[in-house]
């Protein structure tokens, strides 16, 4: 099976590796020709625009950082849309609005091209491990069609009806884990400043209700300090942001997830933003600790 694959950030470049180690044929693009280096000696072919992507390939994936991002690899100068018709189908598993979606979407139909929007959940270890959860909407068809290469970059697929779902269901995803690595890292804070060993708090709630893969993954490494980019701080404060805006659209009222908003966004002001979203446990710690002096 022949694909093309745009965008070889963080996520991209490890699903792009699943697919050639998995004996597809991969064309890749990226605004940043070096990301691609890795790729060409495991037998990437590289394309200098993403209308020669789609004009090669009769399937093109792309993993982009942002809705702004998704819009201009589609209507762009050398976009999609030059060379996107029948026959040719276009699947986006970038995290983007509903609204963004749905304006690709309408595009490459008017053009006889097929798409889908698949996000997924997962940041970088499950995606070089394939192990991403994928969220797909839109043409059932093509769902179906690319179904080998879903398997192949993650372990579940889910297909969740019309074009929007997919959008609105991941930005649901990531507000709910943005939300609870706010109150993890207040916890952190809080029990270090009691007098207690985080690393025992660590232990407790991996034995409880609420324990999770994040916290057992992040914690260790938060305690530290340490924030290796697996998922970006800037694209989760982006996500919270989106979601924040479809809680508008519903009349949701999230008081939780705007609070967490706040404290990415005041993380992105300290110079956080290419750290890991973890990084958001930082804005806690660099609150004076009150006197304790009577």
């Amino acid at each position: 099976m022949e694909v093309g694959f745009l965008g070889l950030g963080i996520m991209g470049k490890a699903m792009s590796m699943n697919l050639l180690r998995h004996g597809f044929k991969v064309t890749v693009w990226n605004r940043t020709l070096s990301k691609s280096h890795e790729l060409v000696e495991h037998g990437a072919s590289v394309a200098e625009t993403p209308a020669e992507v789609v004009r090669k390939c009769k399937y093109t994936f792309a993993m982009l950082s942002d809705p702004s991002a998704a819009l201009s690899v589609v209507f762009g100068k050398d976009g999609i849309l030059e060379q996107i018709c029948g026959g040719k189908s276009y699947v986006d598993m970038s995290t983007v609005d509903a609204d963004t979606s749905s304006k690709i979407n309408e595009a490459i139909k008017e053009k006889g091209g097929y798409f889908l929007e698949a996000p997924v959940s997962g940041s970088k270890k499950p995606a070089e491990d394939g192990q991403l959860v994928i969220l797909a909407a839109g043409e059932k068809a093509l769902y179906e069609e690319v179904i080998p290469a879903f398997n192949v970059m993650g372990k579940k697929s889910f297909y969740l009806g019309q074009v929007g779902n997919g959008a609105k269901m991941k930005l649901v995803v990531n507000m709910i884990m943005g939300s609870m690595m706010n109150a993890f890292s207040e916890g952190l804070v809080l029990a270090g400043r009691s007098g207690l060993d985080p690393s025992v708090l660590l232990d407790v709630l991996d034995l409880g209700g609420i324990a999770n893969p994040m916290f057992r993954l992040k914690g260790p490494t938060m305690i530290q300090g340490s924030h290796s980019p697996a998922f970006p701080l800037k694209h989760q404060q982006k996500d919270m942001r989106l979601a924040l805006a479809l809680g508008d659209e519903t009349a949701t009222s999230m008081p939780v997830a705007a609070a967490a908003n706040e404290a990415f966004k005041k993380a992105r002001s300290m110079g956080l933003g290419d750290l890991d979203f973890s990084a958001v446990y930082e804005t806690v710690k660099a609150l004076e600790e009150p006197s304790r002096n009577s």
